[in-house]
């Protein structure tokens, strides 16, 4: 089936072609979070973003119960300790609003905002919620979009798809595998020579780590990945 899927919630210039939709990976509790979904509008971070929502998913994703715990099993990263539980106002005090908003509410960061939009130094990029790899620099380049753009993630596993029919497109969603966090959408313009896809992240999402504090970071195993 021919669906249109072209860009993030304002992303509006440049990218409207058709094209396949890829395949989509939901688990139950995102579904669930669908279903109990309602329209609604939430109020800036600060005077240089725009946050726009067309669903509210309950208290936190995939967690109607008041808490946040971060799985990393299914993506392969473990952690140095056990999983990891947060209160939504933990979770909230400890990434910032921005972050809150659109990895626990979907939200999207203001195109060309971003910190890392521009941002071409060596290292990996993970979940700012949970730690969990999910992009590095070796995939990364500029699309002129206005978000960070990857050609693919570190590994299939770390990411989770789903269709997004808000704001009169369909496209597909990705989340992180381990902590169901909102990271972005990907697309099918990406340079063919690498696959054709375009991951469009938020820098929201995202925490960097440079190559050289990889292993003091305990992301050591990752440093093969930029040899």
């Amino acid at each position: 089936m021919k669906t249109i899927i072209c860009r993030q919630e304002n992303d509006r210039d440049t990218y409207d072609t058709v094209e396949e939709q890829l395949p989509e990976n939901r688990t139950a509790g995102q579904v669930q979070n669908e279903k109990a979904g309602r329209e609604r509008v939430i109020k800036p971070a600060g005077p240089d973003h725009i946050i726009r929502m067309e669903k509210d998913q309950g208290k936190t994703a995939g967690n109607a119960g008041g808490t946040c715990s971060v799985s990393r099993k299914r993506s392969g990263f473990e952690p140095a300790v056990g999983e990891v539980q947060e209160t939504p106002e933990q979770l909230l005090s400890r990434i910032g609003n921005l972050a809150f908003e659109v990895t626990q509410n979907a939200a999207t960061e203001r195109a060309f905002t971003g910190k890392y939009d521009r941002f071409f130094e060596k290292g990996l990029y993970v979940d700012i919620v949970s730690g969990e790899p999910l992009f590095t620099s070796m995939d990364k380049y500029s699309s002129g979009c206005g978000w960070p753009a990857f050609t693919k993630p570190v590994t299939e596993e770390a990411l989770v798809r789903n269709t997004d029919r808000s704001h009169g497109m369909i496209r597909t969603e990705v989340r992180s595998a381990g902590a169901n966090s909102h990271l972005g959408h990907v697309f099918r313009d990406g340079p063919k020579e690498a696959g054709g896809l375009r991951y469009c992240i938020n820098s929201a999402a995202l925490r960097f780590i440079p190559y050289e504090e990889l292993e003091a970071q305990g992301y050591g195993r990752y440093r093969e990945l930029f040899e």
